[in-house]
């Protein structure tokens, strides 16, 4: 079964990956590398003679020395093009078959029929409470765009994710009054908490870029979701049955 199961995976992550990765190279990349333009927008340049330290103010160096300033090593990061395409690709791959994985694992876990149908509703109600239920919160976000802290959003989006999983898991699998009833307030409790927000909305990328973009994203995780789910349940019916086939 194991190996019924990494196989399914692995398949339906890559077929599902490429298929993402297609989209949003010409759908979200191109609205990444326009919102690049506004980053660091309005941000004050310090004369090499002074550097900020962590405190904001400037510090002069000292008349009797002679301050050498050495180069700031700049992070590493792929360049535009060929390069920023490949490791984009990868990772939307790697996530495929992670989206698969975890989908055939909960199947498996919660003995339910495996096939190209049951896998696409469980794309879905994972898609519902990783992407729809979190970007009630917190939408995907451009680069520059006003944030908070990033602890504190990575805490909500986790804790928001697991109890709309666990809510919908209770609602649809159980069913029962008490059930849905627990469900339906693990699903609205994450919003009455309240997602992390800046104090000010001070982005200098456009509204409608932000908008378009989180659109985008949201199509593009929907989409990668439903096709690892719906692949995965079809090649493992198809080595289900191929196996009782050599059985018999």
């Amino acid at each position: 079964m194991l190996s019924r199961l990494l196989f399914s995976a692995i398949i339906a992550g890559v077929l599902a990956g490429v298929a993402v990765a297609a989209l949003q190279h010409f759908t979200t990349t191109p609205l990444i590398l326009e919102a690049e333009t506004y980053e660091g927008a309005g941000e004050e340049h310090v004369h090499p003679a002074a550097q900020d330290n962590a405190s904001g103010a400037p510090v002069v160096p000292a008349q009797t020395e002679t301050t050498v300033a050495e180069p700031e090593e700049e992070e590493w990061a792929p360049a535009d093009g060929f390069q920023r395409t490949a490791y984009t690709s990868v990772a939307t791959i790697g996530s495929g078959v992670g989206f698969a994985l975890i989908l055939l694992s909960l199947m498996v876990l919660s003995n339910a029929q495996i096939t190209a149908r049951t896998g696409l509703m469980w794309g879905t109600a994972a898609f519902t409470a990783t992407g729809l239920a979190t970007a009630l919160g917190l939408s995907p976000e451009l680069p520059g765009s006003a944030a908070a802290a990033l602890e504190a959003r990575q805490l909500w989006w986790i804790g928001t994710a697991i109890a709309s999983g666990a809510g919908l898991w209770l609602i649809l699998r159980l069913s029962s009054p008490l059930a849905i009833v627990i469900g339906a307030v693990l699903i609205v409790a994450p919003h009455v908490v309240g997602a992390p927000h800046p104090s000010a909305y001070t982005s200098a990328v456009p509204g409608e870029l932000s908008d378009h973009f989180a659109s985008a994203s949201l199509v593009a995780q929907a989409l990668c979701w439903a096709l690892a789910g719906s692949i995965a349940g079809y090649v493992w019916q198809r080595l289900a049955r191929s196996a009782d086939d050599a059985v018999a």
